[in-house]
């Protein structure tokens, strides 16, 4: 399958077999890495990693899988890079395109990515918007099939804010996957209506289901996949907490969420969890809420059902692929 030359923006732009190909190529190229086989194909290669929005997985993902493929990569920060500053997103696309083979972007509208991928003339991979996060997809399917042995029946449930990028993205991917996804939420925090309706149809032709609830015990019983994130994203203001936790406290995921779901299930979280005191905004909600765990519990994220490492290592083994793949060997 050839995907040369092709941008990575969102998985609603990839058919089923296109991302089969793309996790079975991170799944060959992670065991070249285990087995200390060399895989630096692109040598002599540069790409552009930019970002507005700071990670640690997401940066040292792109940085290692860069290496590991022979390239050199360039970081540039939220106080780097001018873009939509200073320099308009188009010139920024332009010339970057001009310098390197290839253009990350991790940041904030979704718009921005594709005007980057509009007048930038090599590939653009999108590390994360406000809208969707598709390397990460394409890593938590990569950990669900080393756990089931396939993807086509998975019953995903997310709990929690699904109205941003992970319950987007996580309702598109089962929808082109074949995979029984549903949102356990208020109705306040359901996935926008537009794309549920586009991944309800999508499902007809897969033989995926989408399904909207409020019940707990009800959406998560018999469950392979309980998934969850921060209640609060990167950029909202701090006052949003309190609204946040009275309102999604019972879709905490607990020893009783794992039980309903059953001994087979596993967890997921895209990371960073909020599970303990560890953290500096851990110990400010814990200050003024007085929760010492906030969206799953410490005992279920160091639990015997966490595969939350291996999910994030596997961002690395996708990404690298998506890298590969995309500027051709």
């Amino acid at each position: 399958m050839n995907l040369t030359g092709r941008d990575f923006l969102k998985l609603a732009d990839y058919t089923p077999d296109e991302i089969l190909y793309l996790i079975d190529l991170a799944e060959e190229l992670k065991q070249k890495k285990k087995q200390g086989n060399s895989h630096a194909s692109l040598a002599g290669k540069n790409v552009a990693l930019i970002f507005e929005k700071t990670s640690t997985r997401t940066r040292c993902a792109f940085e290692v899988a860069a290496h590991d493929l022979g390239m050199q990569a360039t970081y540039l920060g939220p106080s780097a890079s001018q873009i939509g500053k200073k320099e308009s997103i188009a010139d920024t696309a332009r010339v970057l395109g001009r310098m390197f083979d290839g253009i990350e972007y991790r940041g904030y509208g979704q718009e921005i990515v594709e005007d980057l991928a509009k007048y930038a003339d090599v590939p653009v991979w999108n590390g994360l918007t406000n809208e969707f996060h598709p390397t990460q997809m394409l890593a938590d399917m990569l950990t669900i099939r080393e756990h089931f042995g396939r993807l086509k029946g998975i019953k995903l449930v997310y709990m929690g804010d699904a109205r941003y990028n992970m319950g987007n993205s996580l309702m598109v991917t089962c929808a082109k996957l074949g995979m029984d996804f549903t949102a356990c939420t208020t109705k306040t925090y359901y996935p926008e209506q537009e794309l549920t309706r586009y991944c309800q149809n999508l499902a007809k032709e897969t033989g995926a289901s989408i399904t909207l609830s409020e019940n707990v015990e009800e959406s998560v019983k018999g469950a392979d996949v309980i998934y969850t994130d921060v209640w609060v994203s990167m950029g909202e203001p701090d006052e949003v907490w309190e609204a946040r936790i009275k309102e999604l406290l019972p879709y905490q995921v607990n020893r009783k969420v794992m039980e309903q779901a059953g001994e087979k299930a596993i967890f997921m979280h895209c990371l960073p969890a909020y599970h303990d005191l560890n953290t500096v905004i851990g110990r400010d909600v814990h200050e003024k809420f007085g929760l010492e765990e906030i969206e799953v519990t410490n005992e279920v994220f160091e639990g015997p059902q966490s595969v939350v490492f291996d999910e994030a290592e596997n961002r690395m083994h996708t990404i690298k692929a998506v890298m590969l793949a995309t500027l051709g060997e």
